[in-house]
């Protein structure tokens, strides 16, 4: 690809981009939303969540985890029983970082 083609490309990507996400600004009237919209909307940031984080705890290099000694599975459970004894985010992510940091760097998981 030369540079005018990756140019061109760049303009009709933005292009696609300034349009998709004004498209709900252009109206007059507001658009109403189904409810079985609105409904499956309160679980999209769940979902993307558990997207991002499920494959990152599970798989190394590509593969799942062969062995339960990873410092990832440790951390994961340590903060999700947190998680459920006081219900605070910050307090998760130290309980995390607690158990993950040690393991790793004291016994190489």
């Amino acid at each position: 690809m030369n540079g005018w083609e990756a140019f061109v490309t760049i303009l009709g990507l933005a292009a696609i981009t300034l349009v998709t996400r004004t498209f709900f600004l252009v109206s007059e009237r507001e658009l109403v939303l189904p409810d079985w919209v609105k409904r499956g909307l309160r679980y999209a940031p769940l979902a993307a969540l558990a997207a991002v984080l499920v494959p990152e705890i599970v798989m190394s290099h590509g593969h799942l985890i062969g062995t339960w000694q990873d410092a990832r599975l440790f951390a994961v459970a340590a903060a999700s029983a947190y998680f459920f004894w006081r219900r605070g985010i910050l307090g998760t992510i130290v309980t995390g970082m607690a158990v993950l940091i040690p393991l790793k760097l004291g016994l190489g998981w």
